[in-house]
């Protein structure tokens, strides 16, 4: 109710009732195209008002001048109660922010839209989701949402059927009593009893065990006849009778009395477990301070209640795991119990009645310290029936986990009976705190753990803070290297990695780290423990730490940092974050509730309170915990902190979100039925189930889940359909409300877990966001995903675009092998000149975003049917079922080899033809600057996915899985280092052929591919077309006759096969390099996938492949491979794949004649002419000159043949040609990109003060000698090296060593 107070229905500010667009900020938004044409729809108007304006206008400049159209005198008219409104949507500018930085106005300009808006009074606007004073002036019941929130799990029984299985326990108690025939009276009261037990979870305490056994014992003896039959009051049954006088009293009277106060027990017992917070002790009982406590922590495990009779024939012996933590680290060694059958009373249940002791007095646990309690179950190996028959009946499994904190809110340590409800799933091989598979019921087992009960409450009170000014010790005042090695550690990326030497360093040091705000959370890392006597000095740290950003603030709520006094601060820190800055941050925000001991805590606070001024994040927060509610561990927080979001939340918003539910819920039964039924009959099933989803809308407008600005009144059933992937997914197309906006197009998806598609999409959504920020716009393409349940969610369908593989497979099933797919494909839907060149733009600058991202999230499992490309040339990836580096494998190979997709017919639309342009130099250089720019925010990628690791994402579980990511981003390398390895990166990734043979497997799945292509396609890469032994005459003999070493352009082996045909007299030679022979071999096992072919060689080899001891090798086992080939069966042996490996090529021809000619030695390099430019990176520091050649255009050559280039640099004078530094040999082009580093150390200032650089351009030919085709001299005295130049050098007739 506090909560609600702050938030009053009249403040405008924080209730609008409607949704405001989110705004990005944008640098360099008023450069090159910072106009932009606006159309203004206005009430009274018939056509729209369209001007031009500048994108980094203010919204109310713009509202201002709509309304000089409809005003003469605006002075008269109150322009802050105007608004403008989206076209099609239920989303408003925000009048203080400019018009550019809106996210919908960035995405007009990026797909070239219109933009249109309408102009609105700010009560003219729909406002039924604001709060009214009927919302404010009702009271918060939580218990009435909690009620309303469909649970994932088994219903607990509820108040009134407790109360009616009571009242027949006394109707049965009083026959009893009063009936001759007892015996049979007994067994109803029994049965009762039983029924009572059930409803309560089918817990059963050692009282009222015992007191069934007395009353059974009781009924046998001979009755008192003197005795009073009395009625039974309820529960307040005297336990003060004496021995002697229970002997005067019918032994069935004073057995019922024993019974029925062991039944009230239970239920008081039963009531405080289900209540969300422990009850508060007695204010008359003693109280003692925590930090004087002595006693060790210890507790008795009695059993677990409610088991299922599957677990009994599938489970042996059962153990528990009693592990005590804090800050997500246990703070002794996990103690186990002993390993016991199922015990039968009323039910079954797990029987221990063992004593815990954790050597560990009570003073010494921090406040937040969580007692675990994992249950396992030791397969029972003569059972017949496994309950996964696929999985190995060895070890033990993990059943269910429960965790406890010590001390309640209150802070009192905890004490007496407590029952622990174990979450679990019927299907036993579920993960605990993992979301268990569709087709399985959560359940709940009872875990009865038995605390002592002193005298005496035990209190946990907080040290008194020092409020003094710590002294800040001065760095300066450090000697050289310790100021070093704690520089060195504070500026690290994150707290990943520090060693224990580092942590005690760090902390030893803490008072010199001050002014360095950001290191906080490294330090609290490294506090050696949170023991209540330390406290007081490391609160007095926090409490004068300097503020941190919300960004970095953020690693504070992971579950390193458990202490109260730390998240707390954290929060007040985050308080600063913009409401759209949250809600791209709320998935995590959500996962960080699991850390949170106490639910009301500063976070729930806090989120609350956004959301309550936000329809956005309330929006979003509710579908977060909707879908959080299938966590087996924390499915009953995230049921609290919903069922508050309800209750402080208006009518309005909750009767919208209720209509949501029940959309998806429809859609989830269409899409269930759809993927049931058989192909033919799908679409007639799919109209038919429409039907009814269309029935609801004739009742009601609903907002759409996945973006709650789209209003939908009614379905268009015709253009519904579904998708022939293996989900079946629907196909969703709706009517806008709005009659100013497009149809509404979603993808709807049951049985595929959509969870790690947002997370993937969250992280690309955050890099664009930085890229952004810096000025940098790669054009990327972010839609919307949504998990709406368990396996179940929406996604967003991108307009306009297409498959790689749709578009490749227009050009026959080898597609993905030709170059020119995409160009045309693009051209055709750009048919202008400047449109293609738009076009191209954006294909360079999302591809090169795309590399970037996919790269750093380790996203694979990439094909051409996830990879999708829009008619305006933006490319895309969608389907993150595989990331963090989990690569999909084939065989016993990884299907994605290379580090992302980057193909040749990819370069082709990049470089604008075949050969490579200085376009490809741009590509290159904004893959770098956008790595660069991620690289900076290490520590905030590596914190979001901590985050996020407790979601029960199957392939981020533990922190060894942000491995991938941290060595991804190399953070310890400088931004030039990091330059040249993503550079090597991209000439891997256009390298392999790999990639290409993976969209071929594509081409060949979806095709149901099964013979070859016709003769005019090409099967291998390197063959124009596909050949057949009728053509070339069957083969009698083949061997690998020898190898030779090329540098062509760059240095390998080609390996000569010598072919001797049947009728033929002479043998031919064909030339083919390795990973020839490997396309091959791979492209056989996807046609021939039934028979058994020949062993390939290994391709993984230790240190370099390029040397003649690999190449002599590699000879040996390639000839083996050949013979067991030709000696297969006719089918494989005699193939068409077979035919047109060995078929000659132009090359072949050629090769042979210059292997005649050969044998001349090289010469020394001739000028050739003159032409182009040259990038430089030149820096200094550390005693060593950094020379990154970067980019060469526009080379020229005699011929006209694109030259080999490679650059030569000497530091001159140099007599001895001690300096000579080459860089590696690019391919066959005109404007290489090289992003090299070339190193001179151990050289000054002074010397580099009288050295010249001399740098030379000459082109590598292997049967002729090298040329020259330009070069630089550069005196190094004309640079400052106290900083990077970077600039381009025109190319001139140098001389050079």
């Amino acid at each position: 109710m506090k909560l609600k107070t702050k938030f009053p229905y009249t403040d405008h500010c924080t209730n609008p009732g409607y949704l405001l667009s989110p705004v990005t900020v944008q640098r360099n938004m008023c450069g090159e195209n910072a106009s932009v044409k606006v159309s203004i729809e206005i009430e009274g108007f018939q056509q729209p008002v369209t001007f031009t304006c500048d994108v980094s206008s203010t919204v109310d400049i713009i509202i201002m001048q709509a309304l000089c159209w409809v005003h003469d005198d605006l002075n008269q008219v109150d322009v802050g109660s105007y608004i403008l409104k989206v076209c099609g949507q239920e989303e408003v500018l925000q009048n203080n922010h400019c018009l550019g930085s809106h996210e919908h106005i960035q995405n007009c300009r990026k797909w070239d839209t219109e933009i249109k808006l309408q102009l609105l009074t700010f009560s003219a606007m729909c406002q039924n989701l604001a709060r009214t004073a009927e919302d404010d002036e009702a009271p918060v019941d939580l218990n009435k949402y909690l009620y309303q929130i469909e649970k994932p799990y088994k219903e607990v029984m509820t108040r009134h059927p407790v109360e009616e299985l009571l009242d027949s326990y006394h109707y049965q108690v009083e026959l009893a009593l009063q009936t001759e025939n007892q015996h049979r009276a007994i067994d109803q009261v029994i049965k009762a009893v039983r029924k009572i037990c059930s409803a309560l979870d089918g817990v059963e305490t050692p009282a009222v065990t015992e007191a069934v056994k007395k009353l059974k014992r009781a009924v046998n003896l001979p009755r008192n006849k003197s005795a009073d039959v009395t009625s039974l009051s309820g529960g307040d049954t005297s336990k003060n009778s004496t021995r002697g006088s229970l002997n005067l009293e019918n032994p069935v009277q004073v057995s019922m009395d024993h019974l029925t106060a062991a039944i009230y027990d239970l239920l008081r017992l039963h009531t405080n477990s289900c209540k969300s917070s422990t009850v508060c002790p007695q204010g008359s009982r003693n109280i003692k301070e925590a930090w004087t406590a002595t006693e060790q922590l210890q507790f008795t495990v009695y059993a677990a209640h409610g088991i299922s009779s599957n677990w009994v024939s599938n489970y042996e012996k059962y153990y528990l795991i009693c592990s005590l933590s804090h800050n997500g680290k246990d703070l002794f060694k996990p103690i186990q119990s002993k390993k016991v059958g199922t015990y039968k009373n009323f039910f079954y249940l797990i029987k221990w009645d063992e004593l815990i002791i954790f050597p560990i007095q009570i003073s010494q646990l921090p406040l937040e310290s969580v007692l675990h309690l994992t249950l396992f179950g030791v397969l029972n190996q003569s059972s017949g029936s496994s309950p996964d028959s696929n999985k190995q009946r060895k070890g033990p499994e993990a059943l269910g986990k429960v965790s406890l904190t010590l001390f309640d809110f209150k802070r009192f340590l905890t004490c007496g009976t407590k029952l622990l409800y174990l979450w679990t799933s019927s299907h036993t091989n579920s993960i605990p705190g993992a979301i268990p598979q569709k087709s399985y019921v959560m359940e709940r087992i009872v875990l009865q753990v038995d605390f002592p009960s002193p005298a005496f409450d035990i209190i946990y009170t907080s040290p008194q803070i020092d409020r003094n000014i710590i002294q800040q010790y001065k760095l300066e005042a450090l000697e050289n290297e310790i100021k070093g090695k704690l520089l060195d550690i504070v500026h690290r990326d994150s707290s990943f990695g520090l060693s224990k030497e580092d942590k005690a360093f760090l902390w030893e040091k803490r008072y010199y780290c001050l002014k360095h705000p950001n290191c906080l959370p490294k330090i609290l890392a490294s506090a050696p423990n949170w023991k209540w006597a330390n406290l007081a000095k490391t609160y007095s740290l926090l409490h004068q730490w300097p503020p941190l950003c919300p960004l970095a603030a953020l690693e504070l709520l992971d579950a390193k940092f458990a202490d109260q006094e730390v998240r707390s601060l954290a929060v007040s820190w985050i308080e600063a974050i913009s409401d759209d800055e949250l809600t791209d941050l709320l998935p995590q925000f959500v996962q960080a509730l699991k850390y949170e001991i106490y639910l009301n805590s500063s976070l729930v606070r806090f989120l609350l309170s956004r959301a309550l001024g936000n329809i956005q994040i309330a929006h979003s927060l509710y579908w977060l915990l909707k879908d959080a509610l299938h966590d087996t561990r924390f499915g009953s927080r995230y049921e609290h902190v919903l069922g508050a979001l309800l209750s402080v939340g208006g009518k309005g918003l909750r009767e919208e979100l209720s209509k949501q539910m029940k959309l998806v819920q429809l859609l989830g039964g269409v899409a269930e039925k759809v993927r049931q039924a058989s192909g033919s009959a799908r679409q007639v099933v799919l109209q038919k189930s429409m039907e009814r989803v269309q029935s609801f809308f004739l009742r009601n407008k609903c907002r759409v889940p996945l973006k709650p600005s789209l209003v939908a009144k009614e379905l268009n059933i015709k253009s519904c359909s579904f998708f022939s992937s293996n989900a079946m997914p629907l196909k969703v197309t709706m009517v806008n409300a709005d009659p100013l906006g497009e149809e509404i197009n979603v993808m709807f998806k049951v049985g595929e877990d959509l969870r790690q598609d947002m997370l993937a999409l969250q992280m690309i959504k955050i890099m664009d966001k930085i890229w952004l920020k810096e000025g940098l716009d790669l054009r990327m393409v972010i839609f919307k995903c949504l998990s709406t349940g368990r396996d179940q969610g929406m996604v967003e369908l991108v307009p306009a675009s297409d498959t790689l593989r749709k578009i490749q497979v227009e050009y026959g099933v080898t597609g993905s092998f030709k170059d020119k797919p995409l160009a045309e494909w693009l051209r055709k839907y750009n048919p202008s000149e400047e449109e293609y060149e738009k076009a191209s733009e954006n294909f360079i600058y999302s591809c090169a975003g795309c590399c970037v991202a996919t790269y750093v999230l380790g996203i694979c499992d990439r094909h051409n049917d996830n990879i999708m490309l829009r008619s305006t040339g933006h490319m895309f990836h969608i389907d993150f079922g595989k990331f963090l580096g989990h690569a999909q494998m084939f065989g016993s190979f990884k299907r994605d080899r290379a580090p992302f997709v980057l193909t040749s017919d990819m370069a082709y639309v990049i470089n604008g033809g075949e050969k490579p342009t200085i376009r490809f130099q741009l590509f290159v250089d904004l893959c770098c600057q956008a790595y660069n720019l991620i690289r900076k925010q290490t520590n905030l990628f590596l914190n979001l996915l901590s985050l996020m690791i407790p979601s029960g994402l199957p392939e981020l579980t533990s922190i060894q899985d942000l491995k991938y990511v941290r060595d991804a981003l190399q953070p310890q390398t400088t931004d030039a280092e990091a330059t040249i390895f993503f550079t090597r990166l991209i000439e891997s990734s256009l390298g392999s052929i790999a990639t290409k043979f993976n969209f071929f497997i594509h081409n060949l799945a979806q095709l149901r591919f099964s013979g070859l292509p016709s003769n005019d396609e090409p099967i291998l890469s390197f063959s124009p077309k596909t050949y057949s032994f009728r053509q070339d005459g069957r083969i009698k003999e083949v061997s690998v006759f020898t190898y030779h070493k090329k540098y062509n352009p760059d240095k390998h082996y080609i390996y000569v096969v010598r072919i001797l045909r049947e009728g033929h007299l002479e043998p031919s030679f064909v030339f083919r390099t390795f990973d020839e022979f490997q396309e091959l071999h791979n492209k056989l096992s996807i046609i021939f996938p039934l028979w058994k072919l020949p062993g390939f060689p290994n391709r993984m080899v230790l240190g370099r492949t390029h040397i003649k001891d690999v190449a002599a090798k590699r000879k040996i086992e390639l000839n083996s491979y050949l013979q067991s080939l030709m000696n297969a069966s006719t089918d494989v042996a005699e193939c068409d794949l077979v035919c047109t490996f060995f078929h000659p090529l132009l090359r072949d021809e050629k090769a042979e004649g210059i292997a005649r000619s050969t044998g001349t030695s090289p010469f020394s390099p001739t000028l050739g002419q003159i032409g182009g430019a040259v990038k430089l990176s030149v820096s200094y520091r550390n005693g060593t000159l950094f020379i990154m050649v970067m980019h060469i255009k526009d080379l020229v050559t005699e011929d006209g043949a694109d030259p080999n280039p490679y650059v030569k640099t000497y530091l001159l004078p140099d007599t001895h040609k001690t300096s000579k530094r080459k860089t590696k040999i690019s391919r066959k082009t005109r404007n290489p990109t090289f992003n090299e580093m070339l190193v001179y150390s151990g050289y000054s200032r002074e010397t580099l003060r009288q050295r010249e650089l001399q740098l030379s351009v000459l082109s590598a030919e292997s049967l002729r000698e090298n040329f020259f085709l330009g070069g630089i001299t550069l005196p190094l005295k004309d640079f400052n090296l106290s900083k990077e130049t970077v600039k381009w050098y025109q190319l001139t007739a140098a001389t050079y060593l």
